[in-house]
């Protein structure tokens, strides 16, 4: 599924293009999605109106409208956003067409139908954090995520620290690759029990996330299952992958060997001699 760097890459790529465009037609293949899509409420209040800004929230790309409206969308695992000339054909699961006033034409495309659209309208949109971001904690990097509030959080929480970090309520956007990346970068294993670790760790585990998932959205995300960018190539991050994926190959830091094991049903990956 793709994750933060992945979701914010292709909020950058379409972002230039359907910003300040306005939307005159929409086109919808007459399947659902994981939910029902708003069809009809999509097209009374997107057609006519024009975008004023392309933003993320967790692993959500929102489009906003100059009315207010906001499109709340979730790629789910092979859901992908691109921009085409209409004389492309369509992809063989390409769902909505977004008609753009200068001709070109935003597509979702998404094989499995796993991902959604919810729209937002204006009077709605002040309370956004407290119904559909409700069970979203902050982002990985705002100010509210630093050391002194994960070190609070978890004194009274006795699981795995992957698992911590891979809670939405906690931070949003931390998959299961770059928290075994970050953990690796902060020299911590995956099962170390949340409690015990001190506040001048939480400061290295913070700093390694943010490092991580900024280079992953520079090299425009990881190549994982369908996924691609908002122009249809591929990123590469996983090239640098330390340990995600590398069971039994050597560490690239200190030669030992990677090692794979189960925390909360995902698969976790960690050098025993770098990682303590």
């Amino acid at each position: 599924m793709p994750e933060l760097p992945e979701v914010e890459t292709i909020c950058r790529g379409i972002r230039p293009h359907i910003n300040n465009r306005e939307i005159i037609a929409i086109s919808h293949s007459g399947k659902d999605l994981r939910q029902p899509l708003p069809i009809t409420e999509m097209r009374l209040h997107m057609i006519g109106a024009r975008v004023s800004s392309v933003t993320r929230r967790a692993k959500f790309l929102m489009v906003e409208m100059d009315n207010g409206t906001i499109l709340i969308i979730h790629l789910g695992m092979t859901g992908n956003l691109g921009i085409f000339s209409p004389e492309t054909p369509p992809a063989k699961h390409c769902h909505v067409q977004f008609l753009l006033d200068n001709g070109m034409e935003l597509r979702y495309t998404d094989v499995r139908r796993f991902g959604s659209m919810n729209l937002v309208t204006a009077r709605e949109v002040p309370m956004l954090e407290e119904t559909f971001f409700r069970t979203s904690g902050p982002e990985p990097f705002s100010d509210a995520f630093n050391a002194k509030y994960l070190y609070d959080l978890s004194r009274s929480r006795s699981i795995p620290v992957k698992t911590f970090l891979m809670t939405n309520q906690v931070v949003v956007g931390v998959g299961n690759i770059y928290a075994n990346e970050s953990l690796f970068e902060a020299g911590i294993r995956p099962n170390r029990r949340t409690s015990t670790i001190p506040q001048k760790k939480w400061t290295v585990i913070v700093e390694k996330i943010q490092t991580v998932l900024q280079h992953a959205i520079e090299c425009g995300g990881s190549t994982i299952s369908d996924y691609v960018n908002a122009d249809q190539s591929s990123g590469y991050f996983q090239i640098n992958f330390q340990v995600y994926g590398r069971e039994n190959q050597p560490c690239r830091r200190c030669e030992g060997t990677i090692t794979k094991s189960v925390i909360g049903g995902r698969a976790s990956y960690y050098c025993p001699d770098c990682q303590h």
